[in-house]
């Protein structure tokens, strides 16, 4: 389930023998090559991750994209060895992979905050909304409470307090407009626009479907106290987060060049976030405990 490009190696080219996976990762082919290859998986087109690699480059560092068409496969892949760094999931999502697949994923930087919206191709305005609309949202539990807290901002319903990040639409104690919720995968809620009346998409969901985030009925503040534990993240396995090479790419990351392709990608509407990595952890901790509630 790659996505394929001409410039992308996918993860079965690289892994077609331990010998030559290998010789991939540590670059001693019988060229002599000091060069290190770093695979990073993404979701979707990532072009800032074309324009780091270029300057990693000049670094003597090689850093691949691995695109993935589905959020469940990087962090497994990762886990697994498959690829060195991952670039494609916010906080909540990796403490919810990170307890279903058994895996210690650790972030070592922090990327971007990007808007969850409530786009439509139906209607012009919030208000427009009838009653009993149908609303498309993400069903993974990370996704969807978080679409279900955008939903309750736009005073469409209302949620328990105790809620938490992981709400789901069990917890909505209020719905007077009466809207109908439609649970699918958080990759394909742009398809459902056709037939729903509107739909809960990321902004770099949308971005990938040429949908104008400006059009966005409503949307959450990326600035905001509340949006930290949805801050993307670049990721590694825990026993590498020190890794010398990955500082290098992290480095690389807030770099100008990388940032304004960042900006020019997503429209300006990604908010990039600095913050240690082990401010990062602790709010994973964090957000880890609330999957138990």
């Amino acid at each position: 389930m790659l996505a394929e490009s001409p410039r992308r190696r996918t993860l079965l080219a690289l892994a077609t023998s331990a010998t030559a996976l290998a010789l991939l990762v540590t670059g001693c082919g019988s060229g002599g090559s000091d060069e290190r290859r770093i695979r990073v998986g993404v979701a979707g087109d990532s072009p800032e991750w074309d324009v780091l690699a270029k300057e990693a480059k000049k670094e003597g560092l090689t850093v691949e994209t691995v695109v993935f068409d589905d959020y469940s496969l990087p962090n497994k892949a990762l886990g697994a060895g498959d690829i060195e760094l991952n670039a494609f999931q916010h906080l909540v999502f990796l403490a919810q992979s990170n307890t279903e697949n058994k895996t210690d994923i650790a972030p070592i930087a922090a990327t971007t905050v990007v808007p969850l919206g409530l786009y439509s191709e139906k209607h012009r305005a919030l208000a427009d909304l009838p009653e009993q609309a149908e609303i498309a949202l993400p069903n993974d539990p990370a996704n969807q409470g978080r679409g279900l807290r955008v939903l309750e901002q736009a005073k469409l319903i209302e949620l328990k307090k105790d809620a938490g990040l992981f709400a789901t639409p069990d917890d909505i104690t209020a719905n007077p407009k009466r809207v109908k919720l439609t649970p699918v995968n958080a990759q394909q809620t742009p398809r459902t626009l056709k037939d729903t009346d509107a739909a809960i998409i990321n902004d770099g969901v949308a971005e990938l479907a040429g949908i104008d985030a400006g059009t966005a009925l409503f949307k959450d503040d990326p600035t905001s106290p509340q949006a930290v534990p949805y801050l993307n993240v670049i990721a590694a396995r825990a026993n590498e987060k020190d890794d010398a090479d990955y500082a290098r790419i992290v480095k690389l990351y807030a770099s100008k060049a990388v940032q304004d392709e960042v900006r020019r990608a997503s429209n300006g509407t990604a908010h990039h976030v600095e913050l240690p990595a082990v401010e990062l952890r602790a709010e994973l901790d964090r957000v880890a405990k609330q999957l138990g509630r």
